[in-house]
């Protein structure tokens, strides 16, 4: 019995998870070259200038004669025109492809639809649509960015059953256990920067840094997110940051974002910028400074903060997905909120879809997204 489209369009899903660690700008894209019902090769996109994902997997055929007459299962339309890279439409015709399955449309003007047709004309059959749904949520960072001109702002959030961050001390180290924490590398790892706030740096001195564990990310993720190491940002009005903070050290850059103004020490580190940002009647103008970020290519945005930036993000509405780890344990009614939104009226409140829920150790791990009224 052959296997679906839908089967192997999973595995080209799957593929592109692992272009998440180094893809930005461009999309995280997966692509299969399957012949005869027999999977040829895998291949994903690489860094930019590298080959995109249909590149790589026809490059990863051990016998290139397979190619001819197969068939490509991709996550995104085949791009067509002329970047830091040939037009993968060309590849995938001069390799002789017989057919072409695309789950998603590449909305990006430069594409949007010209590499279906330029297929279409070299007399390649196109289906797309497979898997489209499932896809759309995995490049869902590349194609908000696109349309608003920011990425998918995940906010990831550690709290006790009774929905605290943090004992009315402070003291949170560790709310979660073993697991939780590694699955949160494998997230940092997959994200393009990794944001915080300057309450989060004072209280927790927090580094931010890779930490390779087992997770659901094998040792080449690894190695390739260990080389790349995803950038970090800290929202700090006042450019309270010390020299010696932690996430300003390391292998990884660090952007501080602060008021005009506002002047970081003289002795930071050559890899730590400062971007500054106008302020609103509540702070930085969180918009304009993920906007910047989107400016930098930043398809996947996380959050790891305190109260504060998580509040003001939440009252702003500027929160795509939370990956919300709950720990079986009781903190208490002194103990500190998850965030420091207000709303008048449960009808103001933000409305959340949840979309998984899993036993990651002894915790669970809920992924909510913003819910879309029919």
């Amino acid at each position: 019995m052959s296997h679906s489209d839908e089967y192997w369009m999973r595995l080209a899903m799957a593929a592109g998870h692992r272009a998440r660690i180094w893809s930005a700008p461009n999309p995280a894209v997966g692509c299969v070259v399957v012949k005869d019902d027999r999977l040829l090769a895998t291949g994903f996109t690489h860094p930019v200038g590298e080959p995109h994902a249909e590149v790589h997997a026809i490059s990863q055929v051990a016998d290139i004669t397979d190619v001819a007459g197969a068939t490509v299962y991709v996550t995104l339309e085949p791009c067509s025109h002329t970047g830091r890279t040939p037009p993968c439409v060309d590849a995938l015709i001069s390799a002789g492809i017989a057919r072409v399955v695309i789950a998603c449309e590449d909305p990006d003007p430069r594409v949007s639809g010209s590499g279906i047709s330029r297929l279409t004309a070299a007399g390649i059959e196109v289906l797309r649509g497979v898997c489209e749904a499932e896809a759309s949520h995995d490049l869902a960072g590349f194609f908000l960015r696109l349309r608003r001109g920011y990425g998918r702002v995940t906010v990831k959030m550690a709290m006790s059953a009774d929905g605290r961050t943090a004992m009315a001390s402070g003291e949170s180290q560790w709310i979660t256990g073993v697991e939780a924490r590694a699955d949160v590398q494998a997230w940092r790892a997959s994200s393009d920067v990794i944001l915080t706030g300057i309450g989060s740096v004072e209280a927790d001195d927090c580094a931010l840094t890779l930490r390779p564990c087992a997770n659901r990310l094998d040792a080449d993720d690894w190695e390739r997110a260990m080389a790349r190491p995803t950038p970090r940002a800290v929202v700090d009005t006042n450019a309270r940051t010390k020299s010696t903070a932690r996430v300003l050290h390391g292998d990884a850059q660090t952007t501080v974002f602060t008021a005009p103004g506002a002047a970081l020490p003289l002795d930071v580190p050559k890899s730590v910028s400062q971007q500054v940002v106008a302020t609103t009647d509540s702070g930085l103008d969180l918009q304009q400074l993920l906007m910047w970020l989107g400016e930098q290519g930043a398809n996947e945005i996380l959050v790891e903060a305190g109260a504060t930036l998580v509040g003001s993000l939440e009252q702003a509405g500027l929160i795509d997905q939370w990956l919300i780890y709950v720990a079986p344990v009781m903190l208490g009614a002194d103990a500190r909120p998850a965030h420091r939104a207000t709303f008048a009226s449960l009808e103001q409140a933000n409305r959340y879809s949840i979309i998984s829920h899993d036993l990651i150790g002894d915790d669970v791990r809920i992924t909510m997204r913003q819910k879309i009224n029919a």
